[in-house]
């Protein structure tokens, strides 16, 4: 696929609505669970499972399609893999079990991660540097609207037609994407097969890692989200038991958090433009800095109002809307003929650091302030500490690699 086709609106809506299939599945699926859990006579905290067991497939997936779309193309690994999740989607939907649901939801989160995945990938394949983070920013205002939306959306799912719903209406949106694959997506990769899978996978991941640009980037993305997860994971119990606020103000306070992102992807999109990337980057680390300044002194007083909080929380999004799509690009751009596993690396280790967050959180939540936000107030810190050190990380000057890109 030439530059140009990365301009059309069908190719940036595609792309960010595959960066979003993980968390519109979560967020349209989680007003189901508690019908679901009385229909299929099982406990709260098994029905709950939806989630992690979609998430633990999702991190066994994007490995598999990273490497597999480098060796035989992106468009098969995205066929196969929305397949899948449309398949398991739809015996989610008629599942009389709930063993037979959580299959269908771990089946349904590794076809996902394909989507994930080699939404990166396309970018990389198609554009560096400006245009790169340009199209990284557009999806990620796509993708920051689903969990405005589908929460209430799934809410009314479930309260007209029932807990069945939103799975099928899941099932649904995976068909309509690979329709929609087909229609705006055409092949942006050469496959490169060199010799045995598991020989390329390691030369993959050895190429990943002599890249200090890349590590760099690396770095820079799978913090923040432990920080973000970390206290979203007992959001609602800060805002109902420390706060007292009722679960419907709560779900607007929570609303507050994807509008920040969505409103610091869409400057970032006005502002690559006109500033290099490591500038928007140092923009990004400082703000979350700026936060992590404020998070500490909440810390020391173990009380905040929550106008001050949360307004820490949201400037924490905002600046995740511009840190994040640049330092994707500053990894993925040394990268171009693995640009599927180095993806999949950075999605894997993303989510686990994002995993490791949430646990955390509710480890060390106890009913306090101060352990709501500690985690994200010690992210905050090492973010900046890892900016402040890119002259060790990376002593040279950063790269930009216009020419290598996938051509018609």
């Amino acid at each position: 696929m030439s530059a140009p086709s990365a301009r059309t609106h069908s190719f940036v809506i595609m792309l960010g609505l595959m960066t979003a299939v993980a968390a519109l599945t979560v967020d349209l699926s989680l007003p189901a669970v508690p019908s679901m859990v009385e229909a299929l006579a099982t406990n709260l905290s098994v029905g709950q499972l939806i989630v992690g067991v979609f998430m633990a497939g999702m991190a066994l997936g994007q490995i598999p399609a990273g490497l597999v779309s480098d060796r035989i193309g992106r468009l098969p690994v995205l066929y196969v893999g929305m397949s899948l999740f449309a398949a398991a989607a739809m015996v989610a939907a008629v599942a009389t079990n709930i063993e037979l649901l959580l299959a269908a939801r771990l089946v349904q989160g590794f076809g996902a991660a394909a989507a994930v995945v080699l939404s990166r990938a396309i970018v990389r394949d198609i554009a560096t540097g400006k245009e790169a983070a340009r199209l990284m920013s557009l999806m990620t205002m796509i993708f920051t609207a689903a969990p405005v939306i589908a929460p209430s959306f799934g809410a009314l799912l479930v309260s007209q037609w029932g807990w069945r719903a939103p799975f099928i209406v899941i099932a649904i949106g995976g068909l309509a994407i690979i329709g929609g694959i087909r229609a705006s997506l055409t092949e942006t990769h050469t496959p490169r097969n060199n010799g045995h899978p598991l020989q390329q996978l390691l030369s993959s991941f050895a190429e990943f890692f002599s890249h200090r640009q890349s590590i760099f980037g690396l770095l820079l993305i799978i913090l923040p989200p432990a920080g973000f997860m970390s206290v979203i994971t007992v959001s609602a119990a800060l805002a109902v038991e420390i706060y007292g606020y009722s679960l419907r103000a709560f779900g607007l306070i929570f609303a507050c958090a994807g509008l920040s992102i969505l409103a610091g992807s869409f400057v970032n999109r006005m502002a690559v433009a006109k500033f290099d990337l490591m500038h928007l980057i140092s923009l990004g680390a400082g703000l979350i800095g700026l936060c992590a300044i404020q998070l500490l002194i909440i810390v020391a007083l173990d009380h905040a109002p929550l106008w001050w909080l949360w307004g820490c929380v949201c400037l924490f999004m905002f600046s995740i809307g511009i840190l994040l799509p640049n330092a994707m690009v500053l990894a993925l751009d040394p990268l171009p003929r693995i640009a599927g596993v180095a993806s999949s690396i950075i999605g894997t280790i993303q989510n686990i650091f994002g995993a490791a967050g949430a646990i955390g959180g509710a480890m060390l939540y106890n009913g306090s302030v101060r352990n709501t936000v500690i985690i994200m107030a010690s992210v905050g810190v090492v973010t900046v500490v890892i900016l402040l050190l890119r002259p060790l990380i990376v002593p040279g000057p950063i790269y930009h690699h216009p020419d290598e890109l996938a051509r018609d």
